[in-house]
């Protein structure tokens, strides 16, 4: 306004004549006729433009034109009627305002006279320069002068009045008053040097630039509207310190921005766009009004439109720009927000400098923190802003700060993508993809644009994004209102799905990088969290950020509040060891965490924290892991090698999945299915505290799991053992046992072990209480199965096999225990440390069969069926018992077979054995064990000496009867004697190969080669039969061939005769030999046949002590002629030796003393 004070506008009074008459008001009206004929005469008898109003020298001036009564007329010129005839329509001819806009709207310059532009020229100067004309102002906006206080206020006879109202037309009311000054305006800025002030403050720069002439000799006076274009560009270029820029004096910016500011309700007054896009406004925004900025708004929309001019293009931009620098040179945008920015104290910021103020970031911020605290701000404010954001991300050049300091990366990466936000997205795919590649400031910028902007909270405004996911939102996201937050969310949790495609995918996660590194930009987490961030976090507010809690840091704050264990209090009701209370998170504000963490989960680039402590491991392990989710599955897989501020963020999330395995949402997809069939209670609930994952663990092997799924539980079981942290039900179940008893052990496979063998050690010695609580003991029980099911989550094992592994079950899939099963079956053929940890494991499964992963899943439903009430640690022999059960599942029945003949390689794998013949096997059988090795097994030679000791009949009760269990099973299935496997396997073949091919093996393999005993040629299998022979003397149980065609004979002749011990055997024996008794044919040839084995025995195996030649005779045809000839024997050495006396020499009792 000083500037005004300086040069007085005083504009046209013949505004009067084009608009309609004011009813009563007519001595006005002829008051201001006759002023503007008194002026228009005194305008033309001028000779020359004072030199302090044209700043140059003096102009020609035109004919003189002639007096009449009814005022004078421009048409009437003789320099201007030639123009005036040829550009405008005859009505308009008789009101010298619309003769003055048909000439000075005309598009090409050059159409117009030099005498003509002249003649406008000091017509529209002494318009402007004469007070009387305030009296006109006066009278038709008396109104309004009442109602803005500023102009009342202005002193009146100086022309001050007009420019105070000029200033303030955007608060005219009055129609006439509005229609009055609209039409003063469109004089004022068809050239730069009728604006008050603006010439003088610009002078300089006008010269500095090369914008052109000030004097009206050297330039079209039409063209100047390219003078101030020109200084506006001068002034954007200044704002993005483009390199040997002009720096703007003061005083010609705040001139430049006030006129861009006066201009801005009527595209009509800024004269180089106004010529720029004519006819592009004609295209486009043919039924828009001009006024209220409407016309700007518009072609704002259509600016990146194929068929728009570059020149208007390019004046819009201009436009833009300095809509950034000043909000108020947006009409519409500076009116509808007028009362919110007062309401929210907007522009009282005194720290802050009123050029800051200004910026159209700094309303939005306002404005917006406004919004998010859930203020209200008017409709038609929000609605202006909603405009201003979409155009600040649809033309990166529209931020200073992102031309300034990402210059090189666009130039490097994002040329040539100027239009609909492309580049923008071109530097945000640079930013994400590789953080080195773009430049820390240029980082910043990008931010900050996103925060000004708040794509977050429409989509909308991104119009690269909204293009890019129009057919996914309208298929996947239909259901949610139009503009919506939750659309984002919505096309996130479908990211990597069928519905996603690629250009929507890549946009969204360019947007989602940046919104991922400010908690704020989420509205939606903001509004839930905003409380519990100040409490916890010590958040300022919305536009405000903090050095000590950067907008990065305030997440993982949330999150860690969001999970705290149960010992650590839940909802803020607990207090910590410390005394010190426990806050957490409210429940709205931890379910948007959560919601937050499960998409953030779908790839590493959206967790800042994570990205920055973990680049370097990045690029140096997982470089080739370029699909969703690898990335953190190759971290987890190399944790051990991670530097440790990468390995501590990988830890926490991978601790934290453990208690929500929800977040893993890749898993979930894929875990769908078995989800739904078999764990969809345990999803349901809002609090997951690892129970999902132990059920999915527990159904891996369902009919409904796939691949996909399959593969993620077993990568998560995988990570868990490198941590017992990182199982959340076994780290609560466990964590003071695990500090009282296996402390400084970090891997879970470690802590299991140790916690297992200190049960195990309290079992076996009895002791009172257990050290390991009650609740530990059940959780360790669920971590040892879930270790049982596949080789790679027992890493010491895998380790020692990994070569044999590859060697010998290349073509076996891991998972089922599978691998650990064809370990077993090749157990001969292992290198000694693999076969060492086998054996082990073994050990481990056979005395605890739930343990022994095949076994327990082949045998389900027979353990359902025959071993209810049976205990965890007798499974195995509750099966065992009930295996030749008609109702035995067959793969089950095979099953138990093999862990029969397992056991029978090594009493150490028999439990049961090894506590019954404790005693016995140190007794009998040392020389073996002596000869044995710690690593070794003793394939079977411990049982082999068990079972002759028990047809001596010297073994103790208990061991007794578990060898004769043995004998029985082994009698039925040579299979189960180890030591005949190993030295007739090679006669099996040649002498019984049907017998050993029978699906069903009950004794035919052993009763063949007791019938081909005499062919048999290996000496060492020829020994093995002849103690199968032996062994079948003690009791006719082990001969099941002997036993099956005797049966009936001895429920008849034997009934009474309790079995063992040979005593049922020599029972039939004596019924042979009595020719009262009739035995059966099929039994009589039975037992003849075995009598004439037994002699054969006897002849090539003779007795190898008193008690195996016992053991013949007592069991021997001749039994009675034997015995009565030893007891003769014996009687006859008797009387000899009372007959003969003493054979020694008789000694005195002297040389006995001596």
């Amino acid at each position: 306004m000083a500037a005004c004070r300086r040069v007085p506008l005083m504009l046209l009074m013949s505004v009067l004549l084009y608009m309609h008459p004011i009813r009563g008001q007519k001595s006005a009206n002829s008051v201001i006729a006759n002023t503007a004929v008194r002026v228009n005469i005194q305008a033309q008898n001028q000779a020359a433009v004072p030199a302090a109003v044209n700043g140059g020298s003096p102009v020609v001036a035109a004919s003189p034109p002639r007096r009449r009564t009814s005022g004078w007329k421009l048409a009437e010129e003789g320099a201007c009627r030639e123009d005036l005839t040829r550009l405008c329509p005859k009505h308009s001819w008789n009101n010298n305002l619309a003769v003055l806009e048909c000439l000075q709207d005309r598009k090409e310059e050059t159409e117009i006279a030099a005498d003509c532009n002249h003649l406008l020229w000091n017509y529209k100067l002494n318009l402007t320069t004469d007070p009387k004309f305030e009296s006109v102002a006066v009278e038709v906006c008396k109104t309004t002068i009442t109602d803005i206080k500023e102009c009342a206020a202005e002193e009146r006879g100086k022309g001050y009045l007009v420019s105070c109202l000029v200033d303030h037309r955007g608060n005219i009311t009055e129609y006439q008053c509005n229609q009055y000054i609209t039409k003063m305006t469109s004089i004022v800025f068809s050239d730069y040097r009728l604006i008050c002030g603006f010439m003088d403050n610009c002078r300089e720069d006008i010269n500095s630039l090369h914008c052109g002439s000030i004097s009206t000799g050297e330039k079209d006076v039409h063209s100047q509207g390219e003078v101030i274009a020109c200084l506006e560009k001068g002034l954007v270029r200044e704002a993005e310190e483009q390199p040997g820029v002009h720096a703007i004096r003061p005083d010609c910016k705040k001139a430049i921005m006030r006129v861009a500011e006066l201009s801005s309700d009527d595209f009509h007054l800024d004269r180089y766009l106004y010529f720029s896009c004519r006819e592009d406004r004609e295209r486009f925004c043919e039924n828009t009004p001009a006024g209220e900025g409407r016309v700007y708004k518009c072609l704002f929309n259509h600016k990146f439109e194929e068929a728009m001019s570059e020149k208007c293009r390019e004046a819009l931009t201009t436009r833009q720009k300095l809509i950034t620098q000043d909000y108020k040179v947006s009409y519409s945008l500076a009116k509808a927000c007028k009362t919110d920015l007062r309401k929210y104290r907007c522009s009282v910021d005194t720290n802050m400098p009123r050029a800051r103020e200004a910026r159209l970031s700094y309303l939005l911020l306002c404005l917006e923190s406004a919004v998010h605290r859930g203020r209200t701000v008017s409709g038609e404010c929000q609605g202006e802003m909603l405009d201003y954001r979409r155009m600040l991300m649809e033309d990166f050049s529209l931020s200073p700060e992102i031309v300034l300091h990402c210059r090189g990366e666009i130039e490097a990466h994002c040329s040539g993508l100027h239009r609909k936000g492309r580049t923008l997205h071109c530097l945000m795919r640079v930013g994400r993809e590789d953080m080195g590649t773009i430049d820390n400031l240029c980082q910043k910028a990008l931010q900050t644009l996103i925060q000004e902007a708040d794509p977050g909270a429409d989509y909308r405004i991104d119009r690269a994004l909204n293009e890019a996911c129009e057919s996914v939102i309208q298929t996947a996201c239909k259901h949610i209102r139009n503009g919506d937050p939750m659309i984002l969310s919505c096309l996130m949790e479908h990211l990597y799905t069928e519905k996603m495609v690629e250009d929507c995918e890549h946009r969204l996660l360019e947007l989602q990088y940046f919104i991922a590194r400010d908690w704020k930009l989420d509205p939606i987490l903001y509004k839930k969290c905003q409380g519990d961030a100040s409490r916890l976090c010590h958040t300022h507010s919305w536009n405000e950020t903090s050095e000590m809690m950067p907008p990065g840091a305030i997440f993982s704050c949330l999150y860690r509040h969001a999970y705290r264990t149960e010992e650590q209090g839940r909802r803020g009701n607990a207090v910590e060891k410390t005394g010190r209370r426990v806050s957490v998170l409210s429940r709205d504000c931890k379910v948007e965490v959560q919601r937050i963490l499960h998409q953030r989960a779908l790839d590493v680039k959206l967790d800042p924290e994570l990205q920055r402590r973990c680049m370097t491991d990045l690029g140096k392990w997982c470089s080739e892991k370029t699909e969703s989710g690898q990335e953190l599955e190759c971290l987890q897989d190399h944790l051990e090698e991670l530097v440790s501020e990468c390995r501590d963020v990988v830890g926490n999330l991978t601790e934290l999945a453990s208690e929500d395995i929800q977040i893993e949402t890749l898993l979930m997809r894929a875990c769908e299915p078995v989800i739904q069939s078999h764990c969809h209670e345990v999803a349901d609930n809002q609090i997951d505290t690892g129970d999902l994952m132990e059920c999915l663990v527990q159904n891996k092997h369902q009919k409904e799991m796939n691949d996909k799924c399959a593969v993620g539980v077993t990568h998560f079981q995988l990570v868990q053992i490198k941590d017992f942290r990182f199982s959340y039900k076994f780290k609560m179940a466990c964590k003071e046992d695990v500090l009282k008893l296996c402390p400084n052990i970090k891997k879970k496979v470690d802590v299991v072990l140790c916690l297992s063998t200190t049960v195990r050690n309290d079992t076996l010695q009895d002791v009172k209480e257990q050290r390991v609580s009650v609740k530990c003991r059940k959780q360790l029980r669920v971590e040892e199965l879930e270790m049982s099911e596949d080789v790679r989550l027992e890493p010491e094992l895998y380790d020692s096999c990994k070569q044999d592994i590859g060697r010998l079950c290349q073509n076996v899939a891991f998972g089922n225990a599978q691998v650990i099963e064809c370990l077993k079956e090749n157990k001969r053929q292992l290198t000694q440390r693999c076969h060492h940890r086998v054996f082990k494991l073994q050990e481990v499964e056979m005395m605890d069969p739930e343990l022994d992963f095949q076994l327990m899943r082949v045998c389900k439903q027979m353990i359902r069926r025959f071993c209810t009430e049976a205990d965890a640690k007798n499974m195995l022999q509750c099966l065992k018992q009930n295996k030749n059960s008609e109702l035995m599942d067959p793969k089950c029945k095979q099953m138990i077979t093999k862990r029969q003949i397992t056991q029978n390689t090594d009493y150490r794998l028999n439990p049961v054995l090894r506590k019954s013949c404790k005693a016995d096997i140190p007794k009998f059988c040392q020389s073996i064990l002596n000869k044995a090795t710690g690593d070794s097994e003793l394939e079977g030679q411990v049982v082999s000496c068990l079972k002759l000791k028990y047809a001596d009949q010297r073994l103790s009760p208990d061991c007794e009867d578990q060898i004769r269990v043995i004998l029985q099973e082994s009698a039925l299935d040579y299979r189960l004697d180890p030591q005949l496997q190993i030295h007739c396997t090679d006669e099996i073949s040649r002498l019984c190969p049907e017998e050993a091919a029978a699906q069903e093996q009950t004794g035919q393999v052993e009763e063949c080669l007791k019938v081909n005993l005499l062919k048999i040629k290996v000496e060492g299998c020829k020994k093995e039969v002849l103690n199968i022979l032996k062994e079948s003397k003690a009791d006719i149980f082990v001969d099941p061939v002997l036993h099956t065609a005797c049966a009936l004979d001895i429920k008849h002749q034997c009934a009474a005769i309790p079995p063992g011990r040979g005593r049922q055997m020599s029972c039939l024996m004596e019924a042979l030999q009595d020719k009262r008794v009739r035995l059966q044919p099929e039994c009589k040839k039975r037992l003849q046949d075995r009598i004439d084995m037994w002699s054969y025995a006897a002849k090539v195996a003779p007795a190898e002590g008193f008690s195996d030649l016992a053991m013949q005779v007592m069991t021997s045809p001749s039994k009675t002629y034997i015995l009565a000839m030893i007891g003769l024997s014996v009687c006859i050495l008797f009387l000899f030796g009372l007959m003969c006396g003493r054979i020694t020499k008789r000694l005195m009792q002297e040389q006995k003393d001596r």
